[in-house]
This record gives C-alpha cells, sequence and structure tokens, in this order.
C-alpha cells in the first residue's frame, strides 16, 4: 500500500504543519483608527523576521508594526493622511512622494499591510496614477496597488539576518517550529519505492515527470513538462 508522502500530509494538515500563532503577542497589521502615538516598545515575536513595535495612540488604541530601522522607544508616530512623510510614520501610499523607501504595504485598504514585511526590505514608490500607486517590490517586480492603503516610511529594521548561518541543526529545527514548517524533510529520491515515487533503484536519478491532471499528492517533482528527453534537448539547441 505505501504511506502517504510529505504533500499529502501536509495538504491534510496537522500539528506539525500548523503555524503556532497562540505564542506571539498579537498581528502584526495597521489599525483603522488615525492620529499621533508613541513607542511603547520594541519587542521580538516568535516566528517572524524583524524586531516588532508595540505602539499606542493618543485615543488609547494599540497595535503592532514593524519596526523601523533607526526606531526607538518613546519615539513620536503619526499615523493617517496629515502625517509627515518621516521614518516610522504611517501614510496612505497616495501622500507618499515618488523616490521614497516603503515596508508593510497595504494591497487594499484594510488589509493590514502585505508587501515588504521582512526584515532589512523595503519596496520603492515608482509613481502615482489616479487611484493607483506604483510601488517596485524588493524582489523587483513592479505592481499597483490601491493609493489609499497605506504604507510605513523606512526599512524594516533587523537587516543582514540572513548572513548569519545556523551552525547547527539544533537551531534550524527551533527556528521551524515557530514557522510551522516540517524539518528536518527527506528527498523522495532518497526513499524506498514504497515511500515515494521517485523512490528505489539502484541508483538515484530525477524523478519521471508527473501529468497536469494528477490528482493532489501525486503532483511531487517535475509535473506538466512540455518535453523530455534526448530529443527535447536537441529541438531546444537547435532554437537558439
Amino acid at each position: 500500500m505505501g504511506k502517504r508522502i510529505l504533500v499529502q500530509r501536509r495538504g491534510r494538515g496537522g500539528s506539525q504543519f500548523k503555524s503556532p500563532s497562540w505564542i506571539r503577542d498579537g498581528p502584526v497589521r495597521y489599525p483603522l483608527a488615525s492620529g499621533v502615538g508613541y513607542v511603547v516598545d520594541i519587542v521580538h515575536q516568535p516566528g517572524l523576521n524583524a524586531p516588532v513595535a508595540r505602539i499606542k495612540l493618543e485615543n488609547g488604541v494599540e497595535f503592532f508594526n514593524y519596526a523601523a530601522e533607526g526606531l526607538y522607544v518613546g519615539q513620536t508616530v503619526e499615523v493617517g493622511e496629515g502625517a509627515e512623510v518621516k521614518n516610522g510614520n504611517i501614510l496612505p501610499l497616495g501622500k507618499i512622494p515618488e523616490g521614497t523607501m516603503v515596508f508593510n504595504v497595504e494591497k487594499q485598504l484594510g488589509d493590514g499591510g502585505k508587501f515588504a514585511r521582512s526584515s532589512g526590505t523595503y519596496a520603492l514608490v515608482v509613481g502615482q496614477k489616479p487611484g493607483k500607486t506604483i510601488i517596485k517590490l524588493p524582489s523587483g517586480r513592479v505592481v499597483e496597488v490601491d493609493s489609499r492603503g497605506r504604507a510605513t516610511v523606512g526599512i524594516v529594521a533587523g537587516g543582514g539576518r540572513v548572513e548569519k548561518p545556523f551552525v547547527k541543526a539544533g537551531k534550524k529545527y527551533h527556528r521551524a517550529r515557530t514557522k510551522g514548517w516540517k524539518y528536518p524533510t527527506v528527498r523522495g529520491k532518497a526513499m524506498s519505492p514504497y515511500a515515494h515515487p521517485h523512490g528505489g533503484g539502484s541508483h538515484q536519478k530525477g524523478g519521471t515527470p508527473v501529468p497536469k491532471t494528477a490528482p493532489p499528492g501525486q503532483k511531487v517533482g517535475f509535473y506538466g513538462s512540455k518535453c523530455t528527453g534526448r530529443g527535447c534537448v536537441r529541438a531546444r539547441a537547435q532554437r537558439q
């Protein structure tokens, strides 16, 4: 009968694949309120990729936002249309001039922030159109978002995080636990035939391509290939 492969287990869900959101202090998202506030504290939330600032507005509303590089406890933070274009302030994208670096960018008003949320990253405001703002994402992709959506001016703190090596597997394991990842994982081609479609054989090799019409759980490795084999390589070489 074989056994369920990792893709099938992940699709069914389970305790190993659930992100432990209960260990965090709260969601990192913008409130619907606006006004002037201050930074109460800068905290570490397990599983998140950057320091998080706890901000309290004058009307008593508290929320979490990723800390901007250079942000400090006690700093005044302005939220809303009348805010100054200053490091750490939160403004609608339509009010931010071109060439400004921003992060935690909302795709639509009220979604709390979707883009440029990882440590050391930022998006760039490229241009303005009626009702739309053009931004360049950290990946280099250029997208249009709602001009009413909000963003924080500056760069996410914690840059250089990826330059520090894990060194040992234990650190990678605990990191995976806070993110809801399955670690460690075994390659399918290193398994036996009963355990994975890529398993078995006298030596390891690439898995057989799977058709696009295959059911979920069978789609592992390469699937939906346009062409395979030596003929494909020869045809590609002739086209070049």
